[in-house]
């Protein structure tokens, strides 16, 4: 007998790479005020910014987006252009577009896993995006739920967990982001494996587990998740 039954993934790089098209993004944005102020100047005004409009506007590339924006009117005083407004737009627009590029070993892993476990996606950010991607990733096959929030707390799990009927020591999330993907879970008595992106936003960054913490498996890429499966379902 499986001894989770249910597996649930985030989305945004862990099934498919995102972070580098935000780092993209804001080094053209830096660029394009670099006339204005300071490079890191810039990059520390937008971080404000993002803060501050999370609770109004979420997370995802729209929320970016007018981030952008926001601080390019506050750090040029008013005096952009029409045209650098156009050319902040144009950047999320290219963004919302871009190709949906797997991570290694994402599709034959989830492959293996959802011939022995119901899979589930748990991904925060913009509804139409994330749909957009999961659609365009080829994925949806594998996914008996898919499940988009505004913010990933230990409440809106547990939230998740009642509506399924799953009892936290039956579920495992997987995740890139200790932040949002980890410590919430085990806070609510399931489990977490950690599989780190390449680059994480300073928003998401926090300090891992203890050492022996239940339920917190270290991964160093997807690939490793079927044989960690394995061996807990053995152990068991």
């Amino acid at each position: 007998m499986p001894i989770f039954d249910i597996i649930a993934f985030d989305a945004d790089d862990t099934l498919w790479h995102s972070e580098r098209l935000y780092v993209e993004a804001q080094t053209q944005f830096t660029q394009l005020l670099t006339h204005y102020h300071d490079p890191d100047w810039i990059n520390d005004r937008l971080y404000q910014t993002e803060m501050q409009n999370i609770q109004q506007f979420g997370y995802g590339v729209k929320a970016f987006t007018l981030s952008m924006i926001e601080t390019a009117i506050e750090l040029t005083e008013g005096r952009i252009t029409g045209a650098d407004i156009r050319t902040i737009m144009n950047l999320g627009k290219k963004m919302l577009s871009a190709e949906v590029e797997l991570l290694d070993s994402v599709r034959d892993s989830l492959a293996k896993l959802a011939t022995h476990y119901p899979l589930m996606v748990i991904t925060k950010g913009d509804l139409l995006d994330q749909e957009r991607k999961m659609a365009r990733s080829g994925l949806e096959e594998y996914f008996r739920h898919v499940e988009i929030v505004s913010q990933k707390s230990p409440e809106r799990y547990a939230r998740l967990l009642r509506q399924h009927s799953i009892e936290p020591v039956r579920f495992l999330m997987v995740g890139n982001s200790l932040k949002s993907d980890i410590l919430p879970v085990l806070t609510v008595g399931g489990s977490a494996a950690h599989i780190p992106y390449e680059i994480t936003w300073l928003h998401e960054v926090a300090e891992p587990p203890a050492d022996g913490q239940t339920g917190y498996y270290p991964l160093e890429s997807m690939g490793q998740l079927p044989d960690l499966l394995a061996k807990l379902e053995r152990g068991a």
